[in-house]
């Protein structure tokens, strides 16, 4: 998997040809959407095997797309990125937490880790472009039921890794991250291994309610970096379910804005 940091110090490209490379990446991804549905996800499943093998196929092209379109993205002069201890990811029975400030975060995440199940909005399910991946991945639907949480848990104790992002939605610009309680709950009931993903984007771009053509200034460069991992256990053993989850809840919040604080810090001279 190529996770060598694209070059920060390259010329940067002029607004316009960002503008439209942005234009052809979005087009991209949706032709890509309506292509497998139609036709790459009908052909996989003629292919020997049961439901849970026809899955794993589907969530491989995905990932495989996924980075792919990203390196295009890189390529185009979209944006750069860094990604470190990506090694760390794709451990079974492992719950992947993460900020979400860019409407791609979740690209990244699902490029990174082959066969990864992924908490994703209920309206991808009725969108077009998108219903035809999250459903042949059975990627589950948040949509804040009990059976939502129930599905998550499951798919952690068949050995699934899962990628969630507590916060539900993406941050608002200038705002710490606030974390649903779901998150944590769903950890401490199924998860073997937390491990955070502090995501930075900068400047920021396709933030909530943010169209894509509303670009910044300057190239966007995304910092991915994975953090230790969490026991869940050290939680749990610490009184009811109820108060767990909202020490754990606490304690990932915590750490997310500190992680945040200290990219924000600015380098020190020699």
């Amino acid at each position: 998997m190529e996770l060598a940091t694209q070059g920060l110090n390259r010329p940067r490209d002029a607004w316009l040809w960002r503008l439209l490379a942005t234009a052809l990446s979005f087009l991209l991804f949706g032709l890509g959407g309506l292509c497998l549905r139609l036709l790459v996800f009908p052909l996989l499943a003629c292919l020997p095997g049961d439901r849970q093998r026809q899955r794993e196929r589907a969530r491989h092209t995905i990932s495989w797309l996924f980075w792919r379109f990203i390196r295009f993205m890189a390529a185009c002069g979209v944006l750069t990125y860094d990604v470190q201890g990506a090694e760390r990811l794709g451990r079974p029975g492992q719950m992947i937490i993460a900020n979400h400030p860019s409407l791609i975060d979740v690209v990244f995440l699902i490029g990174l880790v082959r066969k990864s199940n992924c908490v994703v909005k209920q309206s991808l399910f009725s969108n077009p472009f998108t219903r035809g991946p999250v459903s042949s991945a059975q990627y589950i639907g948040n949509d804040g039921s009990m059976d939502m949480l129930d599905r998550a848990v499951a798919s952690l104790q068949d050995g699934q890794t899962l990628v969630i992002f507590p916060e539900g939605t993406r941050t608002e610009p200038g705002q710490a991250p606030s974390f649903h309680r779901g998150a944590a709950a769903i950890a401490l009931r199924g998860a073997r291994v937390i491990t955070p993903v502090t995501i930075k984007v900068d400047p920021t771009t396709l933030t909530k309610c943010e169209p894509w053509y509303r670009i910044p200034d300057r190239r966007v460069h995304f910092s991915l970096r994975v953090g230790a991992d969490i026991d869940p256990q050290a939680f749990a053993s610490q009184g009811p379910a109820p108060r767990a989850s909202r020490q754990l809840n606490d304690h990932l919040h915590q750490y997310f804005i500190k992680e945040l604080a200290e990219d924000e810090q600015p380098p020190t001279e020699p």
